[in-house]
């Protein structure tokens, strides 16, 4: 069974991994697994609006889901950009497919949920399977996701990923435009930008807190080179551990726009392009995963949780349902150079363990609320 589950999974991977989509516009992908999922004798629910899709594996209403993302990144390789999975929702895709094929096998004594979610990168789609309701019969839901080499040795892995929070903004800065020999006559949008980043310094945090906020884009001027810009426009990275240090920095950030804007007399507009909360992980639900690592690979391969600086949607669901039981699965799969580096690689021989310890998970979620209602 190991050998059939490890040789069908592989050639999964292979079609998924070289057939990627960006975010909203897995069209194909979501058409490949729900033809999969038909084959295999199961009704995906699909959606007239937008890609995506779930199905429910079993009989009654699901108390348990597994959630997987399906987007690929919009990346440069060898001199093009295209996209490419190079954050492994190729793999996690894969390690559903498991699940999928594993729970057939079995009988529990309720629903579960597998869940295939679009557009994790663009921090859009956890909001938008919550508005469709996907998520509000489930007590219990687990996510994964393969990690670093640095995060994780190969063939150890986490009960638990503690991501944090992530807020993207771009903004507008609008000044006055002068010849370059009358730099009085105008508002140099530059200058402008370069006191913001100069005022991101000074937002403090205490050092106790995990935190960073910068500017990592700047668009401004055209091809004459004697003009004062009077527009440019730019982008913020802003990161914290948790929720909490992302409101002071958020604050922060909008006292340096205001003071920088009445400086200057110029505007400064700002947008929230993309926001992901921190982690919030539920004790039970991590408790469980940690079980069914152990009963899986044993519990020397059974690492602890992982506090990452990086994000993950995912944590939409329990930031929105504080009641759902939820962790993420940290698969310790030798990832290499890195998570979004282009040539990413990592051993594919540990999606059949992730399918098999997720699977192992949502078995003991149920025995969980058996307990529960016993009691």
């Amino acid at each position: 069974m190991k050998e059939q589950l490890q040789a069908r999974l592989q050639n999964e991977f292979n079609y998924l991994h070289t057939h990627p989509e960006i975010s909203w516009q897995e069209v194909n992908t979501t058409k490949y697994i729900a033809e999969l999922l038909r084959k295999e004798g199961l009704k995906p629910i699909e959606f007239s609006d937008m890609t995506g899709l779930y199905v429910d594996i079993g009989q009654g209403e699901p108390k348990v889901g597994f959630r997987t993302d399906m987007d690929a990144l919009w990346q440069e390789i060898d001199g093009q950009f295209q996209a490419n999975h190079s954050c492994g929702h190729d793999g996690h895709m894969t390690m559903a497919i498991g699940v999928v094929l594993l729970l057939k096998e079995m009988k529990l004594p309720g629903a579960v949920r597998i869940i295939f979610q679009p557009a994790e990168e663009k921090a859009s789609g956890a909001k938008a399977m919550l508005e469709k309701g996907v998520i509000d019969p489930l007590n219990y839901l687990f996510g994964s996701h393969v990690r670093p080499l640095v995060e994780l040795a190969d063939g150890h892995h986490a009960p638990a990923l503690y991501h944090g929070a992530a807020k993207l903004i771009t903004g507008t800065i609008t000044g006055i435009e002068a010849h370059g020999a009358r730099p009085e006559q105008g508002i140099n949008a530059i200058e402008v930008a370069a006191a913001l980043v100069d005022a991101l310094k000074r937002i403090w945090i205490s050092p106790t807190e995990s935190a960073s906020i910068k500017m990592t884009q700047i668009q401004s001027g055209g091809t004459s080179t004697n003009i004062i810009p009077g527009t440019a426009t730019f982008s913020i990275d802003a990161r914290a551990q948790t929720n909490e240090t992302m409101n002071k920095l958020t604050t922060g950030f909008q006292i340096a726009v205001d003071a920088i804007s009445l400086l200057y007399g110029a505007s400064i507009k700002t947008t929230v392009s993309a926001y992901i909360v921190a982690a919030q992980v539920d004790k039970d639900a991590e408790e469980i995963m940690r079980q069914a690592i152990t009963d899986t690979v044993g519990v020397t391969n059974c690492a602890p949780a992982i506090v990452t600086p990086g994000g993950e949607d995912f944590h939409f669901y329990t930031f929105t349902k504080p009641n759902l039981k939820a962790t993420m699965l940290g698969l310790g799969c030798a990832v290499s150079p890195g998570l979004h580096h282009p040539q990413m690689t990592f051993n594919h021989k540990q999606l059949p363990v992730g399918a098999q310890i997720i699977t192992k998970a949502i078995q003991l979620a149920y025995q969980q609320l058996e307990g529960s209602e016993q009691a």
